[in-house]
C-alpha cells in the first residue's frame, strides 16, 4: 500500500497527487479500482471530464473521498451507457456498489 496513504493526507496533498497523474490509468490504479483498458480507451475523454467535475464538487479531503469521486464518475459512464428501458444490471465495473 502507497505509503502516502497511511499517513492523513490534506485536501492540498490529495490535490497534488491527482494533479500528478498523467493519464487516467494511473489515477485508477493509485485508488485502486480494477477497470477494463477497452472501456477505457472508448471513454476516456468522458470519464475524466466527470472525475474532474466530481473533484470540483466534492472537494476530496482525502484518499477515501477521492477515490469515491473516481469510482462515481466511473460508475456514472458506465450506467449511462445502459438501456434506460430495461432494467439491466451495472456490468464491468469491478467496484460497483449497486449490484
Amino acid at each position: 500500500m502507497n505509503k502516502l496513504r497511511n499517513e492523513a493526507m490534506s485536501q492540498n496533498d490529495i490535490q497534488a497527487k491527482i494533479a500528478s497523474f498523467t493519464c487516467i490509468e494511473e489515477a485508477l490504479d493509485y485508488f485502486d479500482i480494477g477497470f477494463d483498458s477497452r472501456f477505457i480507451d472508448k471513454h476516456r475523454v468522458e470519464l475524466v471530464k466527470r472525475f474532474n467535475g466530481y473533484l470540483i464538487l466534492t472537494k476530496p479531503e482525502d484518499w477515501f473521498a477521492a477515490r469515491r469521486a473516481l469510482k462515481n464518475a466511473y460508475c456514472k459512464v458506465q450506467r449511462s451507457l445502459l438501456d434506460k428501458t430495461t432494467r439491466s444490471a451495472c456490468r464491468g465495473c469491478t467496484s460497483c456498489q449497486r449490484r
